[in-house]
């Protein structure tokens, strides 16, 4: 058996973070050897420094309460400690992309789940059960970096994972057009209902720059390797809205979509059924048994019945129907925190680590 490759979690210390280490505590492939948050928490061990601020229903992990936060601008001294790390900083944009670049040009991996560098052309943005054939532009991504091990890949946009799985079997019938309407859970601002008593009966019909985001980021995900970068793909037309809710985890997406050559509604579903990628193959430890659950029950998926299934990595659909002005219309379910943060990040690492990436 190899040995496990020792990872860090820079921005250890909130919501995010917090979830890394308790996905990757007892990990057969990985084991935490750094924690890494803003100059304010460095210094103090890293019970000390999510003291009243511990926001996973389990415990901290006992590996890490007594381990010293380090400055995550810190890299020499992080990269003492790890074979790669996850990032989950909360920075501006462009002082995310910097730090990241700098991690990768010091020859550490950084599996990302930032949206800084999700439109740099040669990072990969994957789903992998979806897109697994982009990590490829890894190698030309190393040569602009000038790197031999050090790298990006980034997780995309949670909103996304709540329908973009359920419409990549599709594709092959010729999708036209999508309309999508989020409702997000609290937890996806890094909130609960105890920080954020405001959202207690209460609908918020904005969240910044996330339309924007869950229109553009499928295209990225749907698009090619070609000549050394990522070429989006130039359709379906997607429009979306995204509601934030008073629901504690999961992102709900009600889904209109229109084809080109409209298959039966017994094909989607069976589509659904089989839907199989690279982490089902290979068994990684996050990969849920069965990506996409149809309930044909009307009142289902529903968040606070259905998020976690297959510890929150698995994606739920049900109310498939026809539409009056669309061809089908359905809702999608994931948990966001899992399978759309933290939990699709540790997949990523998994199969960048079953595929010598990470060597």
């Amino acid at each position: 058996m190899r040995e496990k490759m020792r990872c860090g979690v820079v921005g250890a210390t909130g919501m995010v973070g917090q979830r890394f280490l308790t996905l990757l505590d007892n990990h057969p492939y990985f084991t935490v050897t750094a924690v890494a948050a803003s100059a304010r928490s460095a210094g103090q061990t890293y019970a000390e420094a999510v003291e009243g601020r511990w926001k996973m229903a389990t415990p901290i992990p006992e590996a890490v309460r007594g381990m010293t936060v380090i400055d995550a601008a810190d890299i020499e001294a992080v990269g003492k400690l790890v074979d790669f790390i996850f990032c989950a900083v909360d920075m501006k944009k462009d002082e995310i992309k910097a730090l990241e670049e700098a991690y990768a040009k010091a020859e550490i991996p950084v599996i990302s789940n930032n949206s800084a560098n999700r439109w740099t052309n040669d990072v990969p943005m994957v789903i992998p059960e979806i897109n697994d054939s982009h990590l490829a532009v890894i190698e030309s991504q190393r040569a602009r970096l000038g790197t031999k091990r050090g790298f990006i890949a980034v997780k995309p946009n949670c909103s996304i994972q709540s329908y973009v799985p359920a419409l990549t079997p599709l594709l092959k019938y010729g999708i036209k057009q999508i309309v999508v309407t989020t409702y997000q859970a609290i937890s996806g601002a890094g909130k609960n209902f105890e920080t954020w008593p405001e959202m207690v009966d209460n609908v918020i019909p904005y969240i910044g720059g996330e339309e924007e985001k869950s229109e553009k980021e499928p295209l990225k995900i749907w698009g090619e390797v070609r000549g050394g970068t990522i070429v989006e793909a130039k359709d379906p037309l997607i429009t979306t809205q995204c509601i934030r809710v008073p629901v504690s985890d999961g992102h709900t997406a009600a889904v209109f979509v229109s084809f080109e050559n409209t298959p039966p509604m017994e094909t989607i579903l069976e589509e659904w059924a089989s839907f199989r990628g690279v982490p089902q193959l290979l068994e990684l430890p996050h990969a849920p048994a069965q990506f996409i659950t149809y309930f044909e029950e009307d009142n289902r998926p529903q968040a606070k019945l259905d998020r976690d299934i297959y510890g929150g990595m698995g994606v739920t659909v049900g109310r498939l129907r026809k539409d009056t002005l669309f061809d089908y219309k359905f809702v999608g379910l994931s948990h966001n925190t899992l399978r759309g943060a933290a939990g699709g990040a540790v997949l990523i690492a998994e199969l960048l680590y079953r595929q010598g990436y990470l060597d």
